[in-house]
């Protein structure tokens, strides 16, 4: 099992979610977000005591936590054989993942040239357990 170059533990910045502007006052007005668009609108205006609406800076994730799994690898889409010989020499920091369109004979081979390339595979167990049983 290679460990990553680089674990970082995965900050977010913000946790609560932003409930859609007077949804408690009508069932018929879902919680989930929706941009006030009204032309009289005082959340649309930025009025003093109003929520707080989500804005891209003050929300977003850490762009070096981007497309990065808890393990603290980043996934790579594998189709065939050929695409591990790119993960040779970036195990550190990327992480195989077969496709879902691949066929069992061929994962079977994407498995054992993983294994000797010591990559490491998010789903390498997958659809080989029911042929082993049969």
């Amino acid at each position: 099992m290679v460990a990553p170059l680089v674990k970082r533990t995965i900050v977010k910045k913000k946790l609560t979610r932003f409930k859609r502007f007077q949804s408690e006052r009508c069932k018929r007005v879902s919680e989930s977000w929706r941009r006030p668009k009204g032309i009289d609108s005082r959340l649309r205006r930025k009025f003093k005591g109003m929520i707080a609406m989500p804005t891209w800076i003050r929300e977003r994730t850490k762009q070096d936590f981007k497309h990065c799994l808890a393990s603290g690898f980043l996934k790579f889409m594998v189709s065939n054989v050929k695409d591990l010989e790119l993960l040779m020499m970036h195990n550190r920091k990327f992480v195989g993942e077969i496709a879902g369109n691949v066929s069992t004979r061929k994962r079977k081979e994407i498995v054992e040239r993983a294994a000797q390339l010591n990559v490491n595979l998010t789903n390498g167990s997958a659809r080989l357990r029911s042929t082993e049983d049969e």
